[in-house]
């Protein structure tokens, strides 16, 4: 329920606080890194492994992109603008966590292209996939 005096929710707050910290974080590297594993580390263990190889799987295939947190979850950009995040399904209470993309990413194909993908396990095939949208999202393909 929202607060009277503010309008906002607990959850709201939370997030704004959040915003606040991946702002501040911005030029500051190691710490916005060091809030990524934060955040996996809180995941549960399906979500948390998930978002480990993703997070493996940008340091190998687009090594030039920074770990920061966007919006409370696990993102990597560059020069500051959010090319790809990871969403845990535990944060939304959803089924499956999702892998997205932002409007920095160059996954353009045509008139009409998907920008996010659900993820319930990460398999051998899967992480190909992920590889192939990393490389074309940050241009290496």
């Amino acid at each position: 329920m929202a607060d009277s005096k503010t309008g906002f929710t607990a959850d709201e707050r939370k997030a704004m606080r959040e915003r606040a910290k991946e702002l501040k974080n911005n030029d500051d590297k190691i710490a916005a890194a060091a809030d990524v594993m934060l955040k996996i580390g809180q995941m549960d263990a399906s979500d948390k492994a998930m978002a480990l190889t993703v997070h493996e799987l940008v340091k190998t295939h687009a090594p030039d992109l920074d770990a920061k947190t966007w919006y409370g979850m696990p993102a990597w950009g560059r020069d500051g603008k959010t090319i790809l995040f990871f969403q845990s399904a535990g944060k939304f209470k959803v089924r499956f966590a999702t892998l997205g993309f932002s409007e920095h990413a160059t996954l353009d194909d045509g008139e009409m292209w998907p920008t996010s993908f659900a993820l319930n396990k990460i398999d051998k095939t899967a992480q190909a996939h992920i590889v192939e949208l990393i490389k074309r999202a940050t241009g290496r393909l």
